[in-house]
């Protein structure tokens, strides 16, 4: 292996860690981050961290603050918004991929996941667990699609969305109608009916829109 393969690797490896650290919350909407102090942490050189962040920047996860460094992107109503607008058109095209690609033992997994969602609406809610299986629902559907540049750019606008508290996962109905709008894109995708995955799929982020503003105005 050469030294630049190794160093590729670790950054990927960095840019993991950092990326779930924003996801849970450990690093939040204008945290610092710091290239020295995490490389320290972590154990590394330098230059993995730089590309990590770096990274996290041109994915919109970050921002370059004048004099500060890097720091946590902040997303608010509107951001958040035009995140899902974007996601609600990429979304619709990985369920149609999905369904013409899945296989039985693809399916079968997405019921699965399905199944776990369903059993967690008898309990209190976990913001943190309801959005991460969300977002675990979602990734399935597009490794089954199977492009995996489509895949990464939809994973970091979950991220993105993540950042904003939008209150949906601590809301009982938001969960139960995000559970039913995840069946109606399995059912679709078991069938093969690739017209009313993309449809569902579509769909779905809409609501979601609908949704947060209703949240929002009370």
């Amino acid at each position: 292996m050469t030294g630049a393969t190794a160093e590729s690797l670790l950054a990927d490896s960095v840019y993991r860690d950092l990326t779930e650290r924003i996801f849970v919350g450990t690093l939040g909407p204008g945290a610092a981050l710091s290239v020295p102090a995490i490389a320290a942490e972590l154990d590394v050189s330098r230059s993995p961290v730089r590309d990590a962040v770096q990274r996290l920047v041109a994915g919109g996860l970050a921002v370059h603050v004048p004099h500060a460094g890097a720091k946590v992107a902040k997303i608010d109503d509107r951001a958040v918004e035009e995140v899902l607008s974007v996601r609600r058109a990429l979304d619709g095209v990985a369920a149609r991929d999905a369904t013409e690609r899945a296989t039985s033992a693809d399916v079968a997994a997405l019921f699965t996941l399905l199944s776990e969602q369903e059993r967690r609406l008898a309990g209190p809610p976990d913001a943190l667990t309801e959005a991460r299986l969300d977002l675990e629902f979602h990734t399935a559907v597009r490794d089954i699609a199977g492009n995996a540049v489509l895949s990464d750019f939809l994973h970091q606008l979950d991220i993105r969305a993540h950042l904003h508290n939008s209150g949906l996962w601590s809301d009982r109905r938001a969960r139960e109608l995000a559970v039913v709008e995840h069946r109606r894109i399995v059912d679709a995708i078991e069938s093969g009916d690739a017209d009313a995955a993309e449809r569902a799929a579509t769909a779905h982020v809409s609501a979601i829109l609908v949704r947060m503003r209703r949240l929002r105005a009370g």
